[in-house]
C-alpha cells in the first residue's frame, strides 16, 4: 500500500476505526507518578470537602496546593488526567488564581521546581506525605463517594431552575450552614459554588458512636455522588450554603404526630367596634395567645378593654405543639412592632386604657408569619410596613 492509498484510507474513516483511543492505565512510570500524585489531591478534598489551599493547616496541604496549580497550569497534564478528574479539580474555582506562564512539560519538571526543592528538602520527593499519623482501620472508609454523570437529571432540572429563580427574585435566600440537623431530603444547599439537592437518604447507621447515612446528592451541573451525610456536612461547614425554603413549602411540614404536645393556641381576631376612630384603621387585627379554646374568652368582649369595648371575630386560629407560647407571642409583636395600633378606650368605668397586640397589617401577612414563627424561619424575615410585605432579611 503506498503512502497516498494510506492517506486516503484514513481520511475516510468517517467511523474513526484508525483512531487511537487514549487507555486510562498510565503506562509510563512517569505517568504513574503523576497520578499517583493527583489521587492524593483527591483524597485530601474527599476527607476535608474542598480543594487544598496555600492558606491550609499544615505544610502538607500547601504542597498539595502548589501542585495542583501545576498541574492546571499544564494542558498535557490535565489531558492525561481528565478520565480521573471525578471533582473537576483541573479547573480553576472562581476567586483562585493560578500563575500564568511557561507550562512544565512533565511530572519531572514539576518536582525540580525551586520552590519545591526549598520545601522538602530532606527527602526531594513531593509526593510522599510526611509528618502525617497513619491511619487506623477504624478511620479507613469502607466506600468512598463518586461524583458521576445522573442520567435522571431531566427529573430534578425544573426544580433547580425554580429555585434559582426564587433564589433571584428574593423568595429564598442563602444562609450560613450550622449544623447536620439543617441536612433534610428535598432541600437545596449550596457546595463550593455548586447548587445541589439532597434528593434521597439511606438508612441511619450507627459507626463509631456517630449517626450517619448515605445520600444521594444531585447538582446542577447534572452530575450526582453518593456522599455520606457526615461528610456533606463537614464540606457546607468549610465551604457551603443553605438555601431557605418556600412558606409553602414550610406549611406542608407541619404534619402532627402523637409524640407531639400540644401547647395552646395563636389567634387573630378582627374588631367589630363602630367607634369611627376605631372602623376607621385599615386591617385591624389582634394577635394573641390562648392556652385552651379563645372562643371562652372573647364572649364578653364589649365588656374588656383588651378587645377595645367591642365584639370580635375570630378570623384564625394555629395550634401549636412543643413551643414556648409566651416568647413566641413576644417574638411575633416585635416582628410587627412597626405596625402595632395606638387606640385609647374607656371601661364601664371611665377609666382610660391604652389595649396592646393590635396592628393594622393585612390578613394574609398575619397568617404568613405565624407559619414562619412556627416553623422557626420567621428569623430570617421582617416586616416592611410601608409596602406591607414579609421580606427575607437583607
Amino acid at each position: 500500500m503506498t503512502d497516498d492509498e494510506l492517506s486516503k484510507l484514513i481520511a475516510d474513516d468517517d467511523l474513526g476505526l484508525l483512531s487511537i483511543k487514549p487507555k486510562r492505565t498510565p503506562q509510563s512510570t512517569e505517568e504513574e507518578r503523576l497520578l499517583e500524585g493527583f489521587q492524593q489531591i483527591v483524597r485530601f478534598v474527599e476527607a476535608t470537602g474542598s480543594a487544598p489551599t496555600l492558606h491550609g493547616d499544615g505544610m502538607d496541604e500547601r504542597l498539595l496546593k502548589i501542585r495542583l496549580d501545576a498541574i492546571r497550569s499544564s494542558p498535557a497534564l490535565r489531558e492525561k488526567l481528565a478520565n480521573f478528574d471525578e471533582y473537576d479539580l483541573l479547573k480553576a474555582v472562581a476567586g483562585e488564581e493560578v500563575v500564568e506562564g511557561q507550562a512544565p512539560k512533565s511530572i519531572d519538571e514539576i518536582l525540580d521546581d525551586e520552590l519545591l526543592q526549598s520545601l522538602d528538602s530532606d527527602a526531594g520527593n513531593i509526593l510522599t506525605l510526611r509528618h502525617v499519623p497513619a491511619m487506623s482501620e477504624k478511620d479507613i472508609p469502607d466506600y468512598i463517594a463518586q461524583r458521576t454523570k445522573c442520567r435522571e437529571f431531566h427529573v430534578f432540572e425544573v426544580q433547580f431552575k425554580k429555585c434559582q429563580q426564587d433564589l433571584k427574585a428574593g423568595r429564598r435566600r442563602l444562609l450560613p450552614f450550622a449544623n447536620e440537623q439543617q441536612i433534610e431530603v428535598g432541600k437545596f444547599y449550596v457546595l463550593q459554588g455548586v447548587l445541589l439537592l439532597v434528593a434521597e437518604a439511606g438508612e441511619r447507621k450507627e459507626k463509631n458512636g456517630k449517626w450517619n447515612a448515605r445520600l444521594r446528592c444531585v447538582y446542577e451541573n447534572g452530575t450526582e455522588s453518593d456522599l455520606l451525610l457526615r461528610s456533606l456536612s463537614r464540606g457546607l461547614y468549610k465551604d457551603g450554603r443553605r438555601v431557605t425554603e418556600l412558606d409553602e413549602a414550610l406549611l406542608s411540614k407541619m404534619v402532627v404526630t402523637e409524640d407531639d404536645k400540644a401547647a395552646g393556641f395563636i389567634y387573630v381576631l378582627r374588631s367589630l367596634s363602630a367607634k369611627p376612630e376605631i372602623a376607621s384603621i385599615p386591617n385591624l387585627y389582634k394577635v394573641g395567645l390562648a392556652r385552651r379554646s379563645i372562643e371562652l374568652r372573647i364572649q364578653n368582649a364589649e365588656q374588656e378593654p383588651t378587645y377595645l369595648m367591642a365584639p370580635v371575630a375570630l378570623v384564625s386560629t394555629f395550634q401549636c405543639y412543643n413551643l414556648n407560647l409566651p416568647k413566641l407571642e413576644n417574638l411575633l409583636h416585635r416582628f410587627f412592632d412597626a405596625a402595632a395600633v395606638k387606640v385609647q378606650v374607656t371601661d364601664s368605668q371611665g377609666n382610660y386604657h391604652s389595649p396592646k397586640e393590635w396592628f393594622s397589617v393585612p390578613l394574609e401577612s398575619l397568617q404568613q408569619a405565624v407559619r414562619l414563627l412556627i416553623s422557626g424561619e420567621i428569623v430570617n424575615y421582617e416586616y416592611n410596613h410601608a409596602s406591607q410585605q414579609i421580606l427575607l432579611r437583607k
